[in-house]
């Protein structure tokens, strides 16, 4: 078994300074202790311009998945967080990438660590104790809480009753799953093809049906903060049907895809010329015998439209992703004539302040997700739920929580960049020379920021492709 190591410089313990050096012995005492192998090491420094590399290089490493299995070891829980409730997220988002993390100097569970001393806590968790077990003795008695799932509604009893529209479009679902044996896209599709709004009037996508094909409310089963009671309403399919559906689904998240780990140049800068939806990156792997009997396969990566990928809507727009991102490096040569340039209404300071309001509102998210998961924990400390339950129900938040700081780093990076019109077109046209320049050699991360600052949006339908610049 192989162990990686995690240190942050600074990281404070019982009032004392810990140094890297201290961190490292640490660590390799713990691998010679228990019998684990180094794999490798990562640092974060106390300057704000390296801030959090070596975690995103962590995460990294460990997501990759051909190192085998690996812990990581952090000196103490200061090396996650200044807190308690940053600790948790960092300590969940690690383990979602795939690794349990320890604490060197204890040897235990990172896990039952930060839960045990928030238990110790003087102070209350964020949401009041009282509050909670009021709830949880309502979920004991089957009284639902929270918005209901589709098909039904809370009745007078606070019991959930059937609302029959609804509880047939759910029928028809797994009708679609197993007796004509469609794909949850092709499911989404077919429901928008024939008009069947959701519950908000909206569209269907693939998640929405993935998530009724998995919620176990539809046999009749009433589940919250940990507690799981049968029969406290009527059921929508059998249990026979239910299994079969979570076992054909097992078969093909374990049959994957052959979807990269490696991003997408243009993920979030290309959309649909026919509908506006975003297009996104998507991987295919494909295999084959040749004539002489031998085995290949190959994986094909291009870009289409959302809107015919979780939803079944939309023609078919897809763009191979070689061809697409030679064509964005075609209309960057142009400076002028083809490539368009989009008009920011009311003027740069406008603009600013649009930017501003958006960062506001992704950090308040990420405020609010982190919320969340520290009420998580308050419940595993309370006893309300298991450890391992936390760490499930907190996988779901930590992956919001990564797509929100990397949403959060761009939004910044773009109000940064905001100068005067003149210093902006200067700053611009150097940008766009060092993309055109140095393209083979710059990395995908520092190819895909310096797009994004010269970049608003690609729209693409078929052979049109155009490429709208920021003023």
């Amino acid at each position: 078994m192989k162990a990686i190591g995690y240190f942050v410089e600074g990281t404070q313990a019982n009032g004392a300074e810990r140094t890297l050096s201290q961190q490292t012995d640490r660590f390799l005492a713990f691998c010679q202790k228990h019998g684990y192998q180094v794999a490798a090491t990562f640092v974060d420094t106390k300057e704000a311009e390296e801030a959090e590399n070596g975690f995103h290089q962590m995460l990294n490493f460990i997501e990759r998945g051909d190192h085998g299995f690996v812990v990581a070891v952090v000196d103490g829980l200061g090396v996650l967080g200044s807190d308690l409730g940053r600790a948790a997220v960092k300590m969940l988002t690690i383990e979602e990438a795939g690794a349990t993390v320890y604490e060197a100097e204890s040897g235990e569970e990172a896990a039952r660590a930060i839960v045990g001393q928030w238990s110790e806590k003087e102070a209350g968790t964020p949401v009041s104790e009282r509050v909670r077990a009021a709830m949880r003795r309502r979920a004991v008695r089957g009284e639902a809480l929270g918005r209901p799932p589709y098909g039904y509604c809370v009745g007078a009893n606070r019991r959930l009753e059937i609302v029959p529209d609804e509880a047939v479009v759910v029928q028809y679902i797994f009708r679609l799953y197993l007796d004509e044996a469609l794909g949850i896209r092709r499911i989404a599709g077919r429901l928008n093809e024939e008009n069947i709004p959701t519950r908000r009037g909206g569209q269907w996508s693939m998640v929405s049906v993935r998530d009724i094909l998995r919620n176990r409310a539809y046999l009749g089963t009433y589940s919250r903060f940990g507690v799981r009671i049968p029969d406290s309403h009527p059921a929508l399919v059998s249990p026979s049907d239910f299994r079969k559906v979570q076992e054909n689904m097992a078969k093909r998240r374990r049959g994957g895809t052959g979807r990269s780990l490696k991003p997408f140049l243009l993920s979030g800068l290309v959309f649909c010329g026919r509908c506006g939806n975003r297009m996104i990156g998507v991987s295919r792997r494909q295999n084959w015998t040749t004539q002489g009997g031998e085995e290949r396969n190959a994986i094909y990566r291009y870009y289409q439209c959302e809107s015919r990928t979780n939803q079944n809507t939309c023609s078919y727009n897809t763009q191979r992703e070689a061809e697409l991102e030679l064509r964005v490096r075609e209309l960057l040569e142009e400076p002028n004539g083809k490539t368009a340039r989009l008009q920011r209404a009311g003027g740069a300071d406008a603009y600013a302040e649009e930017i501003t309001g958006q960062l506001g509102r992704i950090e308040g998210r990420l405020r609010q997700n982190r919320r969340q998961v520290e009420t998580l924990v308050g419940e595993a400390a309370s006893g309300q739920i298991p450890i391992e339950r936390m760490k499930t129900l907190g996988s779901s938040f930590v992956r919001e929580q990564r797509e929100l700081e990397k949403e959060a780093q761009d939004t910044r990076a773009r109000l940064a960049a905001e100068r005067t019109e003149a210093e902006r077109k200067e700053q611009a046209e150097a940008t766009r020379q060092q993309l055109l320049t140095r393209w083979e050699d710059l990395d995908l991360d520092k190819r895909q920021a310096l797009l994004r600052e010269i970049v608003d949006r690609i729209e693409v339908d078929g052979e049109d492709a155009h490429l709208l610049r920021r003023n």
